[in-house]
C-alpha cells in the first residue's frame, strides 16, 4: 500500500496543477473519478482488463479465482483477471501519461455529469484515446527470439500461468519481456521532480 502511494505520489508532482490529481482513491470509490487523469486510468485499465479477460478464456482459466486479488464467488468480480493485470498496468499509465503530453486529451475532453460531480469522457475524445491505447498495445517488444504485440504478450504469459498451474512447467516468471521506453529527459530532472515538495 505504502509503495503504491509513493508511485501515484511521483505522478501528481509531475502532473499540471490544473488535472487536480490526489492520487487514486477518492472519498467514495476509485471508480467514480474525480479529475481527469482517473477518468482515462480507469478507461484503460478497463481496457487492459478485457485484454486479460480475453486471455484468460482462451486459456481456459477460471477468471474469479486469483492468487493476488481476494477470490470472489460471483461472477463480476474476476480476481485472476486483477492479478495479470499487474504485470501490465505500465502500459495504461504510460498511454495516459503520453495522451495527455501529446494533446490527445486536454481538459476540454472531459465533463461533469448528474449531482456526483465526477469527469466523464466526451465520446469523441473516448475513441482518440481508444486509439493510443491500441497503438500501445499493438507495440512490438522482443520475447523469446521473437517480436510479439504485448496483447500477444498478455496472451503468451497466461498460456505460461496455466502450463504452470496443471504442472507442465516448473516455474513461471513475469519479469521478461521487459519494456525499452525511450526518455526524453534526464535523471537530474526526474529527481527535480520527484523531490519537488509542491
Amino acid at each position: 500500500m505504502l509503495l503504491s502511494l509513493r508511485y501515484w505520489e511521483a505522478f501528481r508532482k509531475a502532473l499540471p496543477e490544473w488535472m487536480d490529481f490526489k492520487g487514486r482513491m477518492t472519498m467514495s470509490h476509485q471508480n467514480n473519478a474525480s479529475d481527469p487523469f482517473n477518468v482515462a486510468l480507469n478507461y484503460g485499465y478497463g481496457f487492459l482488463e478485457a485484454e486479460c479477460r480475453m486471455a484468460i478464456n482462451s486459456v481456459g482459466l477460471e477468471p474469479a479465482v486469483g492468487f493476488l486479488h481476494e477470490f470472489s464467488n460471483y461472477q463480476t468480480k474476476a480476481s485472476l483477471a486483477y492479478d495479470l493485470q499487474e504485470p501490465f498496468r505500465w502500459l495504461v499509465d504510460l498511454s495516459v501519461v503520453h495522451a495527455f503530453e501529446s494533446d490527445v486529451l486536454d481538459l476540454h475532453d472531459f465533463y461533469f455529469t448528474g449531482d456526483d460531480y465526477r469527469y466523464r469522457f466526451e465520446p469523441e475524445a473516448k475513441q482518440r484515446f481508444i486509439g493510443l491505447l491500441r497503438d500501445r498495445f499493438n507495440a512490438g517488444v522482443e520475447y523469446k527470439g521473437r517480436v510479439l504485440k504485448w496483447d500477444t504478450v498478455i496472451e503468451q504469459k497466461t498460456n505460461e500461468l496455466g502450463r504452470f498451474l496443471i504442472g507442465r512447467s516448473q516455474s513461471i516468471e513475469f519479469l521478461e519481456p521487459s519494456p525499452k521506453l525511450e526518455r526524453t529527459d534526464n535523471r537530474a530532472l526526474r529527481n527535480t521532480i520527484l523531490n519537488n515538495s509542491g
